[in-house]
């Protein structure tokens, strides 16, 4: 059996379900200790038994817009596995309506969820990670934040994965002359358990593709991101064309 304190090791929020649980499978496939972060231990408990409940597998639980959740996160990968190689920040929360109708609590948990969980738990990496000189920050932000639809209103999500689009170029820079890469994967619509089965038709003909991309889709593009030594600052439109132009 592998020794897990030597394999690296990977932080993913919002990792019970969706994107973020095939990101956990993905990593355990390359031999990667995971750490994963989701709201309560019941949902984390679920993810590692359908993960085969493997010992380079530990949820950490919390709410990660809270700081002491982002700091509590970081600092258990530690304890368990003795660094952090890569953060992934996953979590995140998209509610498509019209402009006019977003309410006051939808903007908070747009906020807390999206942009403050990509801060915190970024700065908590990055503490870790400049004096070591080693590690990668990969934000799961929104393709449509690179291309708005008319047919798909967004605004709040789109300025929010905007931003985090900006952002990842912007600390990029700041955080290149430590060694640590940050970049970018924005998803098309995917094939998660928010999409059901019968609204892929119409999805699917978001995208010049003419469907809807799998998870394992984005894991990928997550995976050749953390393994290309020489990348930083990039946003990876994972989108099946959406976001290269009108169509």
């Amino acid at each position: 059996m592998q020794d897990s304190t030597s394999s690296p090791t990977v932080v993913i929020t919002g990792a019970s379900s969706g994107i973020g649980l095939g990101l956990a499978e993905a990593y355990l496939e390359r031999g990667f200790n995971v750490v994963a972060n989701a709201r309560t231990d019941e949902r984390l408990a679920a993810a590692a038994k359908q993960l085969g409940n493997p010992a380079r597998f530990l949820g950490v639980a919390g709410d990660i817009g809270k700081r002491d959740t982002a700091a509590q996160l970081i600092a258990r990968a530690v304890q368990r596995f003795g660094q952090v190689d890569v953060l992934i920040n996953n979590a995140g929360i998209f509610n498509a309506k019209p402009f006019v109708d977003y309410t006051e609590e939808e903007l908070d948990q747009l906020v807390v969820t999206n942009l403050k969980g990509f801060v915190y738990a970024s700065q908590a990496a990055a503490k870790h990670m400049i004096p070591r000189r080693k590690g990668h920050i990969v934000n799961i932000t929104a393709g449509i934040a690179l291309q708005p639809n008319l047919k798909v209103p967004a605004l709040v999500p789109v300025l929010v994965k905007g931003g985090i689009n900006a952002a990842t170029r912007a600390l990029a820079l700041e955080l290149s002359p430590h060694n640590i890469q940050v970049n970018a994967v924005a998803p098309g619509i995917v094939d998660t358990p928010m999409h059901p089965s019968e609204n892929h038709g119409f999805l699917g003909g978001l995208a010049p593709a003419g469907r809807i991309a799998t998870v394992r889709e984005i894991a990928d593009a997550v995976l050749y991101l953390t393994s290309a030594g020489f990348t930083s600052g990039v946003v990876l439109a994972v989108d099946g064309g959406a976001s290269a132009g009108t169509w």
